[in-house]
């Protein structure tokens, strides 16, 4: 008997979410509403201490509007990693502005300080680091280094739902912070973006931006776009809200029993000031072995994974124009070298023992 396919995600959509849609859709009042203020405010207690939240169509409309409501357009720069998700350039390029690109540390994938210094101009005017797969950057070291150059910090927190730095939830560091709601993500709301917001100057601005620049109806005070989350979206991700903190324990539960009983590939470290929340769990391995290793586990074991990413930022041909000068070496390795295995709180033990017999099993082949 052929085992279950085990998928590199897995959205968890129950009966509290349908029940969710159905009560908006009774109320006739589908469209941004009571709702979305209710998931806001829930949100900025639960993710972002307190800090004001507000929801958009998506998380790359959360950066977009983001990066527009803290003033940034043409003629800056904001130093971004090539090693993450294309949305993260991309919303800096839609505002007119130059998204320049910095290498990575080895370990956590996160933007590195050093890089990041070496890349700021005359014309930088924010760094914009991505905590990825779950993992804090060093706000520490980065947060240093743009007070020392006088420019503004933000946060891409699309995968980093709870995560900590000393404590500290990502997305209370920056001007501001964007986290996704996309179905694979930590939490969802079925498609959407979450902004939290240092400043209610910063918040009034998403609010007008979002909404084809009006806070009052008719009363249009800036140009804006119609970047709304429904109150069916919002309605959905009230629920998750409520079970995402378990979900996040799961996961990290799931990441300790692959730290301890993978072998032969590099797991994933954790700083010490971090609290990691795995979004993905991401080993590396050989770089001439990865395709083989994918396709392995995927064909003999049934386990899907993922690689997040393949193909750097500033080598795809939508944003090459921008690639920096140099060489961004610890990108261009983890590129090739990473899998991102199964981490979801679908899991059960069955699974997770399937997961690291597959892979013991496959890197052993290779050797």
């Amino acid at each position: 008997m052929t085992a279950e396919f085990i998928p590199p995600a897995k959205p968890i959509i129950g009966d509290e979410e349908r029940a969710a849609v159905d009560r908006v859709m009774r109320s006739g009042m589908i469209a941004q509403g009571p709702e979305v203020a209710a998931f806001e405010s829930e949100f900025a207690t639960v993710a972002t201490a307190g800090r004001t939240c507000v929801a958009v169509n998506s998380g790359t409309s959360a950066l977009h509007l983001g990066l527009l409501a803290a003033g940034i357009g043409p003629g800056d720069e904001v130093i971004v990693p090539s090693f993450t998700f294309a949305a993260t350039a991309n919303s800096v390029a839609l505002t007119g502005a130059t998204p320049v690109f910095a290498d990575i540390e080895a370990d956590h994938f996160c933007l590195d300080a050093d890089s990041v210094r070496a890349s700021i101009t005359d014309r930088t005017a924010a760094v914009m680091p991505v905590h990825l797969y779950g993992h804090p950057a060093d706000m520490d070291a980065i947060g240093a280094v743009a007070a020392e150059a006088g420019i503004s910090v933000f946060e891409d927190a699309a995968q980093a739902h709870l995560a900590t730095w000393r404590g500290s939830p990502v997305g209370t560091f920056g001007d501001f912070a964007m986290f996704s709601l996309y179905p694979t993500k930590n939490m969802t709301s079925g498609e959407g973006g979450m902004v939290a917001c240092a400043t209610e100057e910063i918040a009034r601005t998403m609010r007008l931006l979002r909404n084809q620049g009006m806070e009052k109806q008719y009363a249009n005070e800036v140009i804006g776009f119609n970047a709304r989350m429904s109150d069916i979206h919002a309605a959905i991700g009230r629920v998750q809200l409520g079970k995402v903190e378990a979900w996040t324990e799961q996961r990290r539960a799931n990441a300790a029993f692959f730290d301890q009983h993978l072998d032969g590939v590099q797991v994933p470290p954790v700083a010490d000031a971090a609290t990691h929340v795995y979004h993905q769990y991401t080993i590396r391995v050989a770089a001439g072995e990865r395709d083989r290793i994918v396709t392995a586990l995927r064909e003999e074991h049934q386990v899907g994974t993922g690689v997040y990413y393949p193909i750097p930022n500033h080598e795809l041909a939508s944003l090459r124009h921008f690639a920096p000068a140099g060489d961004l070496p610890v990108t261009r390795q983890a590129a090739a070298e990473v899998i991102s295995l199964p981490v979801h709180p679908s899991l059960g033990q069955a699974d997770l023992d399937r997961i690291v017999a597959g892979v013991n099993a496959v890197v052993r082949a290779g050797v």
